[in-house]
């Protein structure tokens, strides 16, 4: 296939999760109120962090960090969504659909690894407490989380080339809100194994190996925990080591179920399905999972919003 017949489809069009009016509006209203409750909700525990000194700690830079990647994560897909049911347009051009998409899977990847190093921060709170502070200093964790970046825009560069390589020739039509991996490569009338074999391989071992040491984070956190005397100890760590866990695996059971599958048994309706759990849903619960039972987060959460009341 010739490099020109990529170039005869210039832009694609994003066909939303609805065809009907009734159901764009609703969905609309909905998106609307969950991008609006990620933003403040991350935000706040961002302005809590930055302004709390007691907050100044590895765990606090991590969620922190992960805030901000979850507000930009966002807003790689639902703005662009809310303005095309504004606009009436569904259009997105060829260029911006590779930018999107390598925006998109950066943030998934900066997630998927933030969670992992969250999670081994937590294993050497609870199970080497004396060595905390020294494993775990600021200047190595500037460095872990400025290395991650390096290895996310890495991996997902390495993916949109791949894509870029495509060719392009009749149907245009994406039955997403999004530019996703999997209904582009089935829009591509080119040979697209290479991108298959790149995203079962590397691409599982990026997301898989992190998911592999938080499981392994937890399970060495829940024997520390099982030889704790205090029943109310016990209860407390597994409930909040648990609503860790729910967000980890809504992240990761949806990703895997989508990408890590072939193509042909891939249904568009159960991906824009399970692609709305993992870039819409789980974004808006972080901030709640990971502070509902913090006291010192909810605490500095308090003085950051009357702040903001009392100076309105």
């Amino acid at each position: 296939m010739s490099r020109t017949n990529q170039s005869s489809i210039s832009e694609f069009l994003l066909l939303g999760l609805s065809r009907q009016p009734q159901q764009q509006h609703l969905l609309f209203v909905l998106f609307l109120s969950m991008y609006l409750a990620t933003i403040l909700g991350n935000l706040l525990i961002i302005l809590a962090v930055s302004t709390d000194s007691c907050l100044h700690t590895p765990m606090y830079f991590f969620l922190s960090n992960l805030s901000f990647v979850d507000v930009c994560f966002s807003s790689t897909t639902i703005p662009k969504m809310l303005a095309n049911h504004i606009l009436g347009t569904q259009t997105i051009s060829f260029s911006g659909c590779l930018t999107q998409m390598y925006f998109v899977f950066m943030f998934v990847d900066m997630d998927n690894f933030l969670l992992a190093v969250m999670a081994y921060d937590r294993f050497v709170a609870v199970c080497h407490p004396l060595h905390y502070t020294a494993k775990m200093t600021h200047q190595l964790c500037a460095l872990m989380v400025a290395g991650l970046w390096v290895v996310a825009n890495l991996n997902v560069l390495l993916h949109t080339l791949l894509m870029a390589r495509l060719s392009f020739c009749a149907n245009n039509a994406i039955p997403h809100f999004f530019c996703d991996v999997t209904p582009l490569l089935k829009l591509s009338c080119s040979n697209t194994h290479l991108n298959e074999v790149i995203i079962l391989s590397e691409g599982a071992l990026v997301m898989i190996t992190p998911f592999l040491c938080i499981l392994a984070s937890y399970m060495h956190i829940t024997c520390a925990v099982l030889r704790v005397p205090s029943t109310k100890g016990k209860w407390k760590a597994f409930s909040t080591c648990g609503s860790h866990l729910a967000v980890v695996f809504l992240f990761y059971g949806t990703i895997i179920a989508v990408y890590f599958n072939p193509l042909s048994s891939h249904s568009a309706e159960k991906d824009t399905i399970a692609t709305v759990l993992y870039t819409v849903v789980t974004p808006m619960l972080n901030p709640f999972i990971y502070s509902l039972r913090n006291r010192s987060l909810k605490g500095a959460l308090k003085k950051v919003v009357g702040r903001v009341v009392f100076s309105v």
